[in-house]
């Protein structure tokens, strides 16, 4: 009976050990083997959001030279594939609100409305991503439809009219959306899911 009890949990433990076919993200490679150096030129911005392109671009280079081992060029030419994008459009939804109440009216002054803030937001993009192989113009990944949603909180809260300064230049937030929106990318297009 001990020497049952022993196999069936060493069959477990073999089987838990050699995985089913799962893996974790960023840790899987589709590309073929002759690529090793992949150009990646400036995102396209369709959207009114300034600089945007700029940040997304920067963030998923860094997420190459960080995650895989790639070279990186921005030349078009100088790469084995090229990974090209299109900020298509770009989503800011508040979800927390911070109320501040009002005052009640006197004799001398009248009630003040209470205010609303947003705490925190939804960021939603939407890109057209393509990878293409140099050589032979072969697609080895493309989506019209590379959906990123994440929700940040803010450090200060913003009023309603205020959303957009949510992305003001240099701001904290639009670095953290920046780096997780480059590390899904490159998870998606090496894993090619």
């Amino acid at each position: 009976m001990k020497r049952i009890v022993s196999g069936v949990f060493l069959l477990g433990v073999i089987a838990a050990l050699g995985g089913c076919g799962y893996h974790l993200a960023g840790h899987s490679n589709a590309l073929p083997k002759s690529i090793h150096v992949i150009a990646v030129p400036a995102l396209e911005n369709k959207t009114n959001t300034y600089r945007i392109e700029q940040k997304l671009t920067a963030a998923t280079i860094h997420e190459f030279l960080a995650k895989t081992t790639y070279h990186v060029v921005s030349d078009a030419n100088a790469g084995d594939a090229v990974l090209r994008g299109k900020v298509v459009s770009l989503e800011l939804t508040p979800l927390l609100f911070q109320t501040t109440p009002g005052t009640a009216a006197t004799a001398t002054t009248p009630a003040t409305a209470s205010s609303a803030q947003a705490t925190a937001m939804l960021v939603t993009i939407k890109c057209e991503v393509t990878l293409t192989e140099r050589a032979t113009d072969k697609v080895l990944y493309h989506t019209d439809n590379f959906l990123f949603r994440n929700e940040y909180q803010l450090a200060t809260s913003l009023s309603p009219a205020n959303v957009q300064s949510f992305f003001q230049e240099g701001d904290p937030a639009l670095d953290r959306m920046s780096q997780d929106f480059a590390r899904r990318l490159v998870a998606a297009v090496t894993e090619n899911y």
